[in-house]
């Protein structure tokens, strides 16, 4: 029975242990599995939690981008991790999403293209599926919010004019941008896309409620509709 006994980190030499290392010698000393193994907190009966995390990153041939577009039902088809474990590392990657997002938030004002990318990539880059989000800016072009209008598959999602534009006088808006992402990588709009954004320049001008651009974000990169003048 011996062979199936749980490894346990506290057998370790301190120097070994993730939680120790990080007290001793800092965040930045730990390797991506180390940092893993902190968050998923144990193995199982035949890997510690190094090794498992180890065994994770491998399944996503080390890549932590694609790891963090992995969902729960991904992930617990990895040998030794369930729902919890799942839970714990989606939990994790999305908290530091939302640290990447914070601060540009903070520039509270959008003033061109790259802006409205540096805002909104932290909401979609790493998704397995696409999402269309609004950002909601005032007459001086500062945000009032920012809304994910729909969710759908990995080759499309609907969106509704009509919706939109009613959060658009909700909350008092002037100016919107509308964003989704590509889970294919290919930058290019659709004509899906170029229909998409010429409907809701349209309604928009019978509101007074201008569409600035319209982002398409895909492996970190981006095409603005208002940088290539179609719109």
């Amino acid at each position: 029975m011996d062979e199936y006994k749980k490894l346990s980190i506290k057998d370790w030499a301190i120097e070994d242990r993730p939680r120790e290392k990080l007290m001793y010698k800092g965040v930045k000393s730990l390797s991506s599995a180390e940092l893993l193994a902190i968050i998923i907190g144990s193995g199982n009966r035949k890997q510690s939690a190094v090794e498992l995390s180890k065994s994770i990153l491998s399944d996503c041939d080390n890549d932590l981008n694609l790891l963090a577009k992995k969902n729960i039902h991904d992930l617990v088809k990895i040998p030794g991790i369930g729902e919890a474990k799942a839970i714990s590392i989606i939990s994790a990657l999305e908290l530091g999403r939302r640290q990447k997002a914070f601060p540009s938030k903070q520039k509270q004002k959008i003033t061109c293209s790259q802006d409205a990318f540096e805002l909104i990539s932290p909401y979609v880059e790493d998704l397995g599926h696409e999402e269309f989000w609004v950002i909601f800016l005032n007459q001086a072009n500062k945000i009032v919010e920012i809304k994910n209008v729909s969710s759908g598959g990995i080759t499309g999602t609907v969106f509704d004019v009509r919706l939109v534009f009613k959060d658009a006088l909700l909350l008092g808006a002037t100016n919107l941008i509308l964003c989704h992402n590509h889970p294919s990588g290919n930058l290019q709009p659709s004509n899906a896309d170029k229909d998409v954004t010429s409907k809701a320049s349209e309604a928009g001008k019978l509101m007074n409620i201008s569409v600035l651009d319209h982002l398409i974000i895909a492996d970190n990169q981006f095409f603005s509709f208002a940088d290539e003048g179609l719109i």
